[in-house]
């Protein structure tokens, strides 16, 4: 049941922002064919906001219906606590499991929560840019190391990096205005997760390897992620 009430929400997501938003989706390696019942983990870069899930709108009901059933997503804790927010987010993927900022119980929860078939959705910066290109601390924003943790326990299906164009022309975190019909760009690229991992060492367990990861992501965040028009 908890699926198809998260079903019936993706699509209403995936309507609702086909009709206030337009899409620009490109594949700089031009391999637009995503074999998407194969997709275990898709990995966002650029987090600017809790609008996100309006990317929905490009993708096919097939794949928001593997997502409704398959889904498991680490959310911050102070995001799904929030009264309204929380159960929104609760109710379109029942397996977003809260964690900390903090190294405890919560990622291991998270973990464990992962099976053979589930689909990963991760945001590996772990918190949002403000509109001054820096996080709330005023820090840089940085890919943390737990998507190599995540992708370090995966052997077969594909990974997409989804680089995102930003959404502060539409909600900028902390103020009022929201805006309608803007444009939302969106990157694409599919890697064989198996190829992937071996682009850095076949040590898989090791904290070099880890650390390759999370180099390579964090030179994808700032040289790949589409530049916004508006």
């Amino acid at each position: 049941m908890k699926s198809f009430f998260s079903f019936m929400t993706l699509l209403l997501i995936k309507g609702l922002s086909f009709l206030l938003f337009r899409y620009k989706i490109e594949w700089p390696n031009n391999n637009k064919n995503i074999a998407w019942n194969d997709v275990r983990l898709l990995v966002l870069l650029n987090h600017t906001s809790l609008l996100e899930p309006l990317y929905l709108g490009f993708l096919p009901i097939s794949f928001l219906w593997q997502l409704s059933k398959k889904m498991v997503a680490p959310g911050a804790d102070k995001t799904l606590n929030r009264p309204l927010v929380g159960l929104f987010y609760k109710i379109f993927s029942p397996g977003m499991v809260p964690i900390t900022r903090k190294r405890d119980d919560s990622w291991k929860q998270f973990m464990d929560a992962i099976y053979d078939d589930s689909i990963i959705v991760i945001i590996p910066e772990g918190r949002m840019k403000r509109k001054n290109g820096l996080d709330l601390n005023g820090n840089k924003m940085t890919v943390k190391s737990g998507v190599a943790e995540v992708l370090e326990g995966l052997h077969s299906g594909q990974m997409i990096i989804a680089y995102s164009g930003g959404l502060h022309h539409v909600h900028v975190p902390g103020e009022k205005g929201y805006h309608f019909f803007k444009t939302l760009k969106m990157n694409l690229e599919t890697f064989d997760i198996a190829t992937y991992k071996n682009m850095f060492g076949a040590d898989t367990d090791t904290d070099e390897w880890r650390k390759k990861v999370v180099a390579d992501l964090q030179h994808r965040l700032e040289t790949k992620v589409p530049v916004l028009d508006e």
